[in-house]
Formats: structure tokens, sequence, C-alpha cells
């Protein structure tokens, strides 16, 4: 592999989306139901455009006071209501601000809930297709939410991350576990390598798992999140390996 998409969610009020943006290949911004606002989304949206980085709606469920990331059980009908709200909002304020809203990836609880419920995996992919079908979804690699964006023709992106450990059946481990986060740079620099080497990780046991890597989350609210987009950038353009957006 010569290249690979870092991504970052930005707009959630942590304070360095700035420096983050000179070493990531795609943003996904919040949309106001779990962080930021109007105002948020049209700054980070005009930020990126400047650096050339694409530019990705991250809807929440409505959950502002838990960061979104409290499981909700909700219709499936109120998921597609709730997604296609945030991906409009995000697309417009995209093209006033002269750019193109490129891609949607679904934020903390919502995302893992579609990564494993067909229902409201289906949901999120009906909406996406809704507001814009040449939109990218992306979605945990070996996902739901990733087997019902295939099914319905969207183009997908499958999801791996820099700073998460990894279950056996390729979820990721639980932010409620002690061992779910990674906090050193070179270990999250090493997961890096090998998902882009061979498309493998390695689980909390030990044992070795496969993922479909087309790009790689970086968490824009991690204390250490402009370090290890550093590390993470260098590792990889030392290497020779391109980091650039997910083709079309």
């Amino acid at each position: 592999m010569h290249s690979i998409d870092l991504n970052c969610d930005m707009g959630e009020g942590c304070g360095h989306d700035e420096e983050l943006l000179e070493f990531v290949s795609s943003a996904n911004i919040a949309c106001g139901f779990h962080a930021g606002d109007a105002t948020t989304m049209r700054k980070t949206v005009e930020a990126a455009i400047k650096r050339n980085v694409a530019i990705g709606a991250h809807p929440s469920f409505p959950d502002r006071e838990n960061f979104g990331r409290t499981n909700m059980d909700m219709p499936a009908k109120a998921v597609f209501d709730i997604v296609t709200y945030q991906v409009g909002a995000m697309k417009a304020i995209c093209e006033t601000a002269g750019g193109k809203l490129r891609h949607v990836k679904p934020h903390g609880a919502l995302y893992n809930q579609a990564a494993r419920d067909q229902a409201f995996a289906k949901a999120i992919v009906e909406a996406v297709k809704a507001v814009d079908a040449n939109l990218i979804l992306f979605g945990l690699s070996g996902s739901e939410l990733i087997a019902a964006g295939e099914r319905a023709g969207l183009k997908t992106a499958s999801e791996v991350f820099a700073d998460r450990t990894y279950q056996m059946d390729g979820s990721l481990t639980p932010r409620s576990q002690p061992n779910a986060l990674i906090g050193n740079t070179d270990h999250a620099l090493a997961q890096v390598l090998r998902f882009v080497a061979d498309g493998s990780a390695a689980a909390t046991n030990g044992e070795t798992i496969q993922v479909d890597a087309d790009t790689i989350c970086l968490h824009g609210d991690g204390e250490h999140a402009v370090e290890f987009a550093r590390v993470i950038f260098d590792g990889l353009k030392s290497r020779g390996i391109m980091i650039s957006p997910v083709a079309k």
C-alpha cells in the first residue's frame, strides 16, 4: 500500500483542531448534537478547506451531556431523521463556504451501535443516500454499517483506530474498560504500521485479527492528540507512505 487516509474527529471544542489539520487528510466535523454549533461547524469547514483536507459530517445521537457516548434505544426512523438533519446541515455549510462534503462518519455510541445493529446501520445508510448518494460512508472494519453501505451501493471506507485496542471479534474495546485506549505513541505507531503493512492487529488477548484499513482514525479529543498525529504522520511519510483522502 502506497497511501492511506488519516482522519480526525473535529469541531468538538477540544482546542487543537488547527494543529491537527496539519497532519490529517480527512476531518469529521461534529454537527451540533454531541458537540459544536453552526459557527463552529463553519469555522472548522473553512479551516479544512484552507488546508485541502477532505470534509466529513460527524453525526451523533442528541447527547451533548455525555458527548454522544451513551447508547440510545431509538426507532430506526428517528435515527434516519437525526442523521439526515445533521448531514444535510453540514452539506449546506460546506457548500456556502465554497467547499464540498465528501464523507460521513457517525460518532460515538451511534457508530458503535450501527457497527452491530442491522436496523441502525440501514437507517444511517438510507439517510446518507437520501442526502447525497455520492458521499463516502466511514464505518468500523467488518461492521454491519459497512455491509449495509455496500448493499445499498454507497462507496464505503473501512476504518481502523490508531489509539484504540481491539477485541477478538474485531470490535473496539469498550471505553469502560481500562485497556480501551492506547496512550503510548510508539504503541500507536506500531499498530498503524501493522494496519498498513498486512491489514492485521493484535487483540487484547494477544491473538492476531484481520482488518480492512482504508482510513485510520486519530481522536482529536485525546490529551496527546497532536503528538500522536505528528508521530504517526512522520512515521508513515518516512516510510514512503502517502497520506491522502479515500479515493472516490
